[in-house]
């Protein structure tokens, strides 16, 4: 009754709080700024470390690149040393000085299990074990049970100590702070090939151990001709973005050790990503053979602990990337306000022509003269004014250049590859191909390609591995044009190579004074790229076409050794016939029914002598077999070089003098001419 005279001459009731929009108080419009630390902390994600695996392969990824890229800047064959040590709770508590302390009450816990779930548990695996003896009795087959797993709670996290050790250069003392405890700050920011991906390195490892353990990481490093070993301990304010030192002091040193060791403690987690940091191991391996590895995972149980060396298989280096200057077609506005404001050049002139690559002189001039007339040649680049930057920025993009060449790049080399893939995979054949450099955006750009057939512990079907800058991509590879490139433009057929039945390594390098990667964690180059879609199609065809030739002389080989079995095979039934006839034309010939003179009377002669019997037949047949086979052989081999013998494999130790010689490569080997 009230509700219906309420709605139909009854105002409408009260609705509660009224909508009226409430006023911001004064400290929610306060301007704040967060520091480049905060940032990548809060965003954690973009520089992989998206969960505990993954922030323990990425921070073991950092710290090998690093090592790599300190010994090949002094041209110092790598030797690289990854530990991996677990850290239980107990002894992680004591490192931080937190005692142990035994739960008082369970049910506060996440990992707690109540009575009610317990008695669901039981009777789940009650049921199981039921279902599983009826099978039995019945023949089937019985899938073994596996241990049901404890629910484990949020809280409870694994802690790793990750070691990393080289021979590079080393660290100059009062930098170290700095290289550590400063985000977006390094040395590999100018424009050349480089294997980092943000220039974050170690800092971001330093950040995940703040936010996870609170421990400080432990740098020690010496470079040549320094007497002392510079030691500093230290965490990261993120907030300000500054090293908070604890430790930073020279030690004293008479080892003749020279390099760096790092050492932090993040919390990971092993049993997930062990697979993906071994495989990237192997894979740095594969590109990079002149580096010695060693990877060790130390365990409180024994049983799981690991220890993998991946020896040196040459001592040939590829060259180290060069600086290079930009190329005009790949510069922005706020590029050139950045070059102008740094340059040293003081006229417009000197500016296009040092601070850019292919503009000459007479080109420079050309340039400056379409720029109309409020540009000289001789005006003061630092008095170029908005509009004129804008107007040099438009002609960049009109006007013709020359590709930037590849010069400046240092890509493994097809010597390198090729021993890289038979070190580690053992395959049947192999065959490489390095293109010539290309441009996108005015980015040089080289694409090296390997493909093997066969192999130790590689799968049936394509087994793809990508490489960008010489470093391993492991994630999204779906998307990647490696693996577009590879399933659906290549037809293997053609090649006589079975895509689903043979063992394929498919390995595709891509070096470039900018990766053009796609998604937030830098993973995968697109396949919207149409230069380098096209430069990987041509290169693993160049592969396949090696290998095809290869095939199909193996094939004919295999052909060859089928019919010489074969023939081997009807050589008593032939030699019993042949001897029956000429035995019956002997008998002839010696009663006078039937004459026959020359060489035939003269094997009939020795037929009933018994000069000639069943055996010399026989052993005259194999021996037409086998020089047949041979000659078709020694053909094969002569055209081919492909032998069924049993490969040894070869390692070349490193020189441990200094002896001058001259290096004359080629594309799969390289000869050394000692002076």
């Amino acid at each position: 009754m009230e509700t219906g005279s309420s709605s139909e001459g009854s105002p409408e009731p009260k609705k509660g709080k009224s909508k009226t929009p409430r006023k911001p108080k004064a400290k929610d419009s306060v301007l704040k700024q967060k520091s480049p630390a905060e940032f990548f902390a809060e965003n954690k994600n973009i520089a992989g470390f998206d969960n505990p695996g993954k922030c323990l392969y990425t921070t073991v990824r950092e710290l090998v690149e690093n090592s790599l890229d300190s010994a090949e800047s002094i041209s110092e064959l790598p030797v690289v040393e990854v530990t991996i040590e677990e850290i239980g709770k107990t002894k992680f508590n004591s490192m931080i000085g937190l005692v142990d302390r035994e739960r008082v009450d369970e049910a506060l816990y996440d990992d707690h299990e109540t009575a009610k779930a317990r008695e669901r548990r039981l009777a789940k695996e009650a049921k199981a074990q039921e279902i599983q003896a009826k099978n039995a009795a019945l023949g089937k087959k019985v899938k073994e049970n596996t241990a049901s797993k404890g629910m484990k709670g949020r809280g409870e996290a694994s802690f790793y100590r990750v070691t990393c050790k080289d021979n590079g250069r080393g660290m100059p003392h009062d930098d170290i702070p700095n290289m550590f405890g400063r985000v977006l700050s390094g040395t590999k920011y100018g424009l050349k090939q480089t294997r980092g991906k943000f220039g974050l390195g170690a800092k971001m490892a330093l950040i995940w151990s703040k936010m996870s353990t609170g421990l400080p990481i432990e740098i020690s490093s010496s470079m040549r001709d320094q007497n002392y070993l510079s030691f500093c301990r230290l965490d990261i304010d993120i907030h300000r973005n500054m090293p908070h030192i604890h430790v930073h002091e020279k030690r004293e040193f008479k080892d003749q050790w020279r390099g760096a060791e790092i050492q932090i403690v993040i919390e990971g987690n092993w049993t997930t990503y062990r697979s993906k940091i071994l495989h990237y191991m192997r894979q740095m391996a594969v590109i990079t053979p002149y580096a010695q590895f060693l990877f060790k995972f130390i365990s409180d149980a024994p049983e799981k602990n690991v220890t993998i060396k991946f020896a040196r298989r040459t001592d040939v280096m590829p060259p180290v990337p060069l600086e290079t200057k930009h190329h005009p077609s790949s510069v922005d506005l706020l590029l050139i306000k950045r070059l102008i404001t740094e340059t040293s050049k003081q006229n417009l002139l000197q500016f296009l022509q040092h601070e850019f690559v292919n503009i000459g002189k007479s080109y420079a001039e050309r340039l400056i003269g379409e720029m109309g007339p409020d540009f000289s040649p001789k005006m003061a680049v630092k008095s170029l004014t908005s509009q004129q930057i804008v107007r040099i920025n438009q002609l960049f993009r009109q006007a013709k250049f020359d590709d930037p060449s590849g010069d400046c790049l240092s890509p493994a080399g097809e010597y390198n590859l090729r021993l890289g893939i038979i070190k580690e995979l053992h395959p049947d054949m192999v065959a490489t191909y390095s293109g010539s450099a290309q441009v996108f955006e005015g980015h040089p750009f080289i694409v090296e390609a390997g493909v093997s057939v066969g192999g130790k512990d590689v799968k049936q079907g394509l087994n793809i591995f990508r490489f960008a800058n010489r470093i391993p991509l492991l994630f999204e590879q779906g998307a990647d044009v490696v693996t577009r490139t590879a399933l659906k433009r290549i037809n293997w057929n053609s090649y006589k190579i079975n895509q689903t039945q043979d063992k394929i390594g498919v390995f595709v390098s891509v070096v470039s004074t900018k990766i053009p990667f796609k998604g937030t964690g830098k993973e995968y180059i697109g396949d919207d790229i149409s230069e380098i879609a096209t430069a990987v199609k041509s290169a693993i065809q160049q592969c396949c076409i090696q290998l095809k030739s290869k095939i199909v002389k193996k094939i004919q080989a295999r052909e060859q050794q089928e019919r010489k079995r074969n023939l081997s095979k009807y050589i008593p039934d032939a030699t019993n016939a042949v001897y029956d006839v000429l035995k019956e034309m002997a008998q002839l010939h010696a009663s006078k029914k039937k004459r026959y003179e020359g060489e035939d009377a003269e094997i009939l002669k020795k037929v009933s002598a018994k000069l000639i019997t069943k055996e010399t037949l026989r052993q005259k047949l194999a021996e037409h077999v086998e020089k047949v086979d041979y000659e078709m052989a020694l053909e094969y081999a002569t055209h081919g070089g492909v032998s069924e013998e049993p490969k040894e494999a070869i390692y070349i130790q490193s020189l441990e003098t200094e002896p001058k010689f001259i290096d004359l490569r080629s594309p799969i080997f390289v000869f050394r001419l000692f002076q």
